[in-house]
């Protein structure tokens, strides 16, 4: 008897969450090519087979693909992540690139991966910022709260259409669609620098940067917006785990730990030894608070494994020694 072995098409495997996802799917025991624009920047990927392309084109799409539909060919899951998105000064200053660009991605990508090559099963990386603002202490938004729409910049507009779209396609040819909604991812082999990085990447390079063991960091804003910030090895095992359930509809994934950015400068502070002042500069801060419901998550069995201290302990270290390779 021949053992057959799944098959999974990584859209956006040179990026952080997606470099991650491949790792896992290969430690499951799959059959993975992975996709992307460029190439992983900081190890090579784990992928069988790697290809760099551009999802923005509908011919690139059918080669990620297989050109050909066949039983052979087929794909049994594709798992969505590619798009042009960073931090939130790239999230501000680039809104026109990312509405183009990742919508382009997407039209083609689902309508080619569900219309044209049937495939069973769709993943899609959503966004929390799909939702609205909130206020410190507000009740706990479940997925529902995405309606009616407000979110609070074109990032999360492009994805809040895209999730219906993927719906949509989903209902029509029968495709198994899931969507995570992701919180705040950080890590190794993320980016660090050069404007697209998160908060939590950002102020271990800043801090990891102080040429003394005391010294001051630039924040933006005021340091009190609150945020969830969850470890990426959490995040892809929420993925893994909601592809394999009968989850239908949104789902948010992100640890139930909220901490406002003056609390990220203080862990990154003390795992790093260094006495840390914060310079409260003007800069583009995003909402003022996230508080969302994870109960549809644990349903399937997940759970976070790392809060923000643990997971800063394996990101600092790997940021620092970035760091130190660059100013050699």
């Amino acid at each position: 008897m021949i053992n057959y072995q799944k098959k999974a098409l990584v859209c956006g495997a040179g990026g952080f969450i997606g470099h991650h996802l491949v790792k896992r799917l290969k430690n499951e025991g799959y059959w993975v090519r992975g996709v992307d624009i460029k190439n992983q920047e900081f190890s090579k990927s784990p992928a069988d087979e790697f290809l760099l392309l551009d999802l923005r084109n509908t011919g690139e799409c059918m080669g990620a693909l297989g050109i050909k539909n066949t039983v052979e060919n087929r794909f049994d899951e594709v798992y969505q992540l590619a798009a042009d998105m960073g931090g939130m000064g790239f999230i501000h200053s680039a809104e026109c690139e990312i509405m183009h660009n990742s919508a382009l991605i997407n039209i083609n990508m689902i309508d080619t991966a569900i219309r044209e090559f049937k495939v069973p099963k769709y993943f899609f990386s959503s966004s929390v910022c799909i939702y609205r603002d909130m206020k410190h202490g507000e009740p706990e938004m479940t997925e529902d709260g995405a309606y009616p729409a407000m979110p609070d910049n074109e990032y999360g507009w492009e994805k809040l259409f895209s999730e219906r779209m993927a719906l949509a396609h989903g209902r029509k040819y029968g495709t198994k669609v899931r969507i995570a909604r992701f919180q705040n991812t950080y890590g190794p082999e993320g980016t660090w620098e050069g404007g697209r990085e998160k908060a939590p990447a950002a102020i271990c390079r800043k801090v990891a940067e102080m040429p003394e063991k005391q010294g001051s960091i630039d924040v933006w804003g005021d340091g009190t917006a609150v945020r969830s910030y969850t470890y990426v090895d959490d995040l892809v095992d929420g993925i893994y785990k909601l592809m394999h359930s009968n989850l239908e509809g949104a789902v948010n994934i992100g640890c139930p730990q909220y901490v406002s950015v003056n609390e990220l400068v203080d862990t990154v502070a003390k795992i790093a030894g260094k006495k840390v002042d914060k310079n409260y500069i003007k800069g583009p801060v995003g909402v003022e608070s996230r508080n969302f419901s994870n109960e549809r998550i644990y349903s399937i069995g997940w759970t976070p494994k790392f809060y923000l201290g643990d997971g800063i302990k394996n990101t600092y270290p790997w940021i620092k020694e970035q760091v130190d390779k660059k100013h050699k």
